[in-house]
């Protein structure tokens, strides 16, 4: 199979999810990106999107045992950026393998059936150390680093590395960039006497 065709083939398999937008090959955009020319990321990107179709539907996520975790919508503290619900499968913890992500992130809003839409995947690994200083364990798939390390984002998860790819939204920074430029959350009410703020993500 040619580097044309892998990068079809991700295209193509993006694009019938069940009506889902697919991305645009990563080529052209600011962010991280793989390599076209290495075949291995290409038939990886393929095959996380074929593995990952399913879950269009967010029963057939919890029914494989992706549980939500955290907020509902994460802000980017350094910059521009949100991230929604965060669905993770505990067993997948620690997996490079493109056909298990450790968590898939679905929007806010939810379509006419009071489903949510599948954005994003996501690979989680744990910082061996649990020092944020070193970095010498970081793991790589489809030729790029893992962001982090960075600590958890809810009660019990370690400090960690973790890899997204917008396979279902499109993201403006970059198919493998962290956060999505294109979203925002919500304001949430002020409480007295302090200012409104998003809940906050810390990568």
């Amino acid at each position: 199979m040619t580097v044309r065709s892998l990068r079809t083939l991700v295209t193509c398999a993006a694009a019938v999810t069940l009506g889902l937008t697919a991305v645009a090959p990563a080529h052209g955009v600011e962010g991280p990106a793989p390599d076209p020319r290495n075949e291995k990321a290409m038939r990886d990107m393929a095959t996380a999107i074929a593995a990952t179709a399913k879950y269009a539907d967010e029963r057939e996520a919890v029914k494989d045992g992706y549980v939500p975790k955290g907020q509902e919508c994460m802000t980017n503290p350094f910059g521009v950026g949100a991230m929604n619900y965060h669905y993770v499968k505990q067993a997948n913890w620690g997996s490079k393998d493109p056909a298990r992500p450790t968590a898939l992130l679905y929007s806010r809003e939810k379509d006419k059936n009071g489903r949510r839409r599948l954005e994003t995947v996501e690979w989680m690994s744990t910082d061996r150390d649990q020092d944020l200083k070193t970095a010498d364990d970081r793991p790589s798939m489809f030729g790029l680093p893992f962001d982090g390390p960075m600590p958890g984002h809810w009660a019990g998860m370690p400090k960690h590395y973790d890899l997204h790819m917008w396979a279902y939204k499109k993201n403006p920074a970059g198919r493998f960039h962290n956060w999505n430029t294109a979203l925002t959350c919500p304001i949430k009410a002020p409480t007295p006497g302090k200012p409104a703020a998003a809940h906050a993500h810390g990568h």
